[in-house]
């Protein structure tokens, strides 16, 4: 059976490395340092673009907001009526919701009211009408995501909230349950009540409604609908799901290109390592492989041993940058290069990156990593082996 590895050469290959060890242990710092940096960014984006297109999957099919200059007011109920009698128009929901800006903790709450019997536009809001008994919709109690217990938690509001009412007053709330849905960003900053405490704490009356959700039975009619409710309500803005993903993805190409320029950044700098690498050996490596090849090695021997030799310190390289990317992102939250996508502002609640364990970027960055480090040190090991061992050593 043929041995494709020779330990002999592998165990000298270790001795080499182990001989020169601050020269190898500066070159894994080095590699360890921009394989970390080149992972970290692909794992982040990932796992953020993963957030979004769920989130995106989830939000409704067409909002039909009221506009007064420029700025988004509370819209009639009634002219629901008039959109639902729109052929091609399946369902439609009057919502009622709001931003409520927590001082004390200097985050935004997302305040979304529910009827239990009422059917609803998203299937997260559906399981947590099902999970929930009808006490926890009751007129004195809410249901928060597992984001806002938090932040409620650590300013002592654990059994209960006092929202401040737009005339001054206070509305206590019991906080009745936690749910968890299956987006951080869709549910970690959201409150779900019933309308009737909405309508009170947002001082909205029952003719009006915050804005109207619209289902249509054929998806490819969306764009005539919409164009419909326009001219029928000239005075609201109608947007489709297809506005709020290009909307999405014009921010997230927007954020990734500052990942980019990391990206490109962490590449040439290892790019430059390697170009050094591959310019030439010191004098002692030249030496090195001169008297080796005088004791009989041939061109073979000391390829063999220079592959073996940038594979052990490029792969442990590259282990270790991995590792410690997958521990920065997914258990410490990538704190620093998150922030560059969700902002630096205090007015939103932090959410937590999903695990996604992507086999392309783990390829994609061993094939920018290890090969070419292990290239860039067989070519000038090649070029001095095929001398002759005299002149090498001269």
């Amino acid at each position: 059976m043929k041995q494709y590895i020779n330990l002999y050469l592998l165990e000298y290959a270790i001795n080499s490395i182990l001989r020169q060890k601050s020269k190898s242990f500066f070159i894994v710092i080095i590699f360890t340092i921009l394989v970390f940096l080149l992972t970290s960014v692909f794992f982040i984006t990932t796992s953020i673009k993963s957030e979004l297109e769920s989130t995106v999957e989830s939000l409704p099919q067409i909002i039909v907001q009221k506009m007064k200059a420029g700025r988004h007011y509370d819209i009639d109920v009634d002219a629901l009526d008039n959109i639902l009698g729109i052929a091609g128009v399946s369902d439609g929901v009057a919502r009622v919701w709001g931003y409520y800006y927590f001082e004390n903790a200097g985050v935004n709450f997302s305040l979304v009211g529910l009827d239990e019997y009422e059917k609803q536009y998203k299937d997260s809001f559906s399981k947590i009408v099902d999970d929930f008994d009808s006490a926890k919709f009751s007129d004195d109690s809410m249901l928060v995501g597992v984001g806002v217990k938090k932040i409620m938690s650590k300013s002592y509001y654990k059994d209960y909230f006092n929202f401040i009412k737009p005339d001054g007053g206070l509305k206590k709330v019991k906080i009745g349950g936690v749910f968890d849905a299956q987006t951080s960003l869709e549910s970690n900053d959201v409150i779900v009540m019933s309308k009737d405490m909405i309508r009170e704490i947002f001082d909205i009356d029952d003719s009006h409604a915050t804005d109207l959700i619209v289902k249509v039975a054929n998806p490819k009619e969306i764009p005539t609908i919409a164009q419909k409710i326009k001219l029928m309500f000239p005075d609201t803005r109608v947007i489709t799901k297809d506005d709020l993903k290009i909307s999405y993805q014009n921010i997230f190409d927007y954020k990734s290109g500052i990942f980019l320029a990391l990206f490109i950044i962490s590449l040439f700098t290892f790019f430059i390592v390697i170009y050094d690498k591959a310019s030439g050996l010191s004098s002692e490596e030249k030496k090195e492989i001169g008297i080796l090849k005088a004791i009989g090695w041939t061109i073979d021997d000391v390829l063999k041993e220079k592959f073996y030799e940038a594979f052990i310190i490029s792969f442990i390289s590259y282990i270790f940058g991995v590792g410690f990317s997958f521990a920065y992102v997914y258990i410490f939250q990538a704190p620093i290069l998150k922030n560059i996508f969700v902002g630096y502002s205090q007015l939103k609640t932090s959410f937590e990156l999903p695990f996604i364990f992507d086999v392309q970027t783990l390829f994609l960055v061993f094939l920018l990593s290890v090969p070419i480090y292990i290239f860039a040190t067989i070519i000038p090991s090649w070029r001095i082996a095929t001398l002759e061992a005299d002149e090498v050593i001269r």
